[in-house]
């Protein structure tokens, strides 16, 4: 049997498992709550799992190792500030944003909290994030169907686009029918895929290479800065910009729709502690995983002569090269588990943007709830279409694109997510503006700066400023805004 029928029949088997936990999700799955948000019934292990599966989407196996193996460890930075607002992101918002979305007329989405929780009674708050949404998850679930694309060049040598149709047709399976519940529990498997495959890769590599000591020895020979964190130049002003820019990413966490949304599907406010526990420890594991594998990859392609074209296809290349073809396949499978999670679950927010907050929130009569669910499902095939057509022609790396989109959402929403759960001033106009000055800022620095600087820092803090000032010239004191902040701390504490 030819190593390629071994890898074909390992990418079956994963298709079909998780075409199969969609279809029971799809069995268990009543009414649109239960689509958009799975009842608010998540136990923390789930909630983890998939928080961080559909977080890290295919830069995690794909961009951030090809960053490594090009630059070294000064592109770590990125894991260390992911890793350092990952665990605020649980510690400060997880509990209080599930206490106050059921506290505030039980918000299912982003944007109808928004609107609840600030009593918009303009409706633009709601149309406002959901046109942010869609502007930036077509161009996030984008970055996940050029990664299937690349992936299936790089793993079997076959065209791009019929990869990337693969990957979305497949995706699309189970998120359509499965809805948010089917979502959360592929991510499940596809994390604990993920992770053993970031420990099963370069321990291999590690092996082959003839151990720890050469693999060092090895990287440190042909790459003498990959191992410095300020990348051989010292505290200059450009390491500076680097650092900053690296660690700038935890901020973004605060603001992604498709991970807080976990948070508001947890069962209990007081599930976030276990849960934060699970998800951070696997975030670390899996970092260490992924940073190892760029490194140890240098040693690994120089010592057996490979030419790689695309630093972003090591972690695909060592599994090849390193394992028998079925196990390979299994890990190729990890690398789309990686793609996917992160694909589905944008898919589920953009479907409750566009049917919650456009929809339901224009159209003054009550829709049925069989009718909200088809409109949800056909939502899904629409923006996945969209991006398809983005996708088509990749204009920028994995991680390029991903960067973007989480600067958009980390800015837009981030400031305001923060403020409204932990502070009582923060009003509809505060919030609007911070919204639109966030997500305005990330588009202007990115087409003008020249600092290198990454647009989510300044965008952010920008945001931020605009929010308060905002507030306090709008403010006027809402004794329902007031009694359901009480109402969300007492949760806190009960709970």
């Amino acid at each position: 049997m030819s190593d390629q029928v071994y890898l074909y029949i390992a990418l079956a088997i994963y298709f079909a498992v998780i075409i199969f936990i969609g279809y029971r999700a799809y069995k268990k799955t009543e009414g649109h709550e239960g689509y958009m948000l799975a009842g608010r019934g998540l136990p923390p292990w789930v909630a983890a799992l998939s928080a961080g599966a559909s977080d890290m989407s295919g830069w995690l196996i794909m961009g951030l190792p090809g960053a490594i193996y090009a630059a070294g460890l000064i592109e770590g930075w990125i894991a260390i500030g992911l890793t350092i607002g990952a665990y605020l992101n649980w510690l400060l918002v997880a509990p209080r944003l599930r206490a106050y979305t059921e506290v505030s007329k039980n918000s299912i989405t982003v944007p109808s909290y928004f609107e609840n929780r600030l009593r918009d009674k303009s409706r633009l708050l709601r149309i406002v994030s959901s046109v942010i949404i869609l502007v930036f998850f077509a161009l996030y679930v984008s970055s996940g169907m050029v990664a299937g694309g690349v992936f299936f060049e790089s793993a079997f040598d076959g065209p791009y686009l019929v990869g990337m149709l693969i990957v979305t047709v497949v995706t699309l399976a189970y998120t359509m029918f499965g809805g948010f519940l089917g979502s959360s529990m592929t991510d499940v498997l596809q994390g604990i895929m993920m992770v053993i495959a970031l420990l099963v890769v370069p321990i291999a590599a590690i092996v082959a290479v003839g151990g720890p000591g050469e693999a060092i020895s090895l990287v440190s020979q042909l790459e003498p800065n990959h191992f410095d964190l300020f990348g051989g130049e010292g505290l200059t002003t450009a390491t500076i910009i680097s650092i900053a820019s690296g660690l700038a990413w935890g901020l973004g966490y605060f603001g992604q729709p498709h991970i807080v949304v976990r948070f508001m599907a947890m069962r209990k406010p007081s599930d976030a502690k276990a849960a934060r526990r699970i998800g951070v420890s696997w975030q670390i594991v899996s970092f260490i995983g992924t940073i190892i594998a760029g490194l140890v990859g240098v040693a690994y392609i120089h010592a057996n002569n490979i030419d790689l074209a695309d630093p972003e296809t090591i972690v695909l290349v060592l599994a090849q090269a390193l394992m028998h073809p079925l196990i390979a396949g299994l890990v190729l499978a990890a690398v789309l588990a990686a793609i996917m999670s992160t694909f589905s679950s944008q898919l589920i927010v953009c479907s409750s943007a566009l049917v919650e907050d456009v929809y339901r929130g224009l159209k003054k009569d009550a829709p049925s709830e069989k009718t909200l669910v088809i409109l949800g499902r056909a939502c899904v095939l629409g923006v996945a279409l969209v991006a398809a057509l983005l996708a088509i022609v990749p204009n920028d790396t994995i991680l390029g694109l991903v960067g973007f989109a989480w600067a958009g959402f980390g800015a837009a929403f981030g400031p305001v997510i923060l403020l409204s759960l932990f502070w009582r001033k923060l009003t509809n106009w505060g919030a609007l503006a911070a919204m639109v000055v966030g997500a305005a800022t990330v588009f202007i620095w990115d087409a003008f700066d020249t600092t290198g600087l990454y647009e989510l820092l300044p965008a952010f803090v920008l945001a931020f400023i605009v929010a308060i000032v905002a507030s306090l010239v709008t403010y006027k004191k809402n004794d329902e805004i007031e009694a359901e902040f009480t109402e969300t701390g007492t949760m806190l504490v009960v709970k």
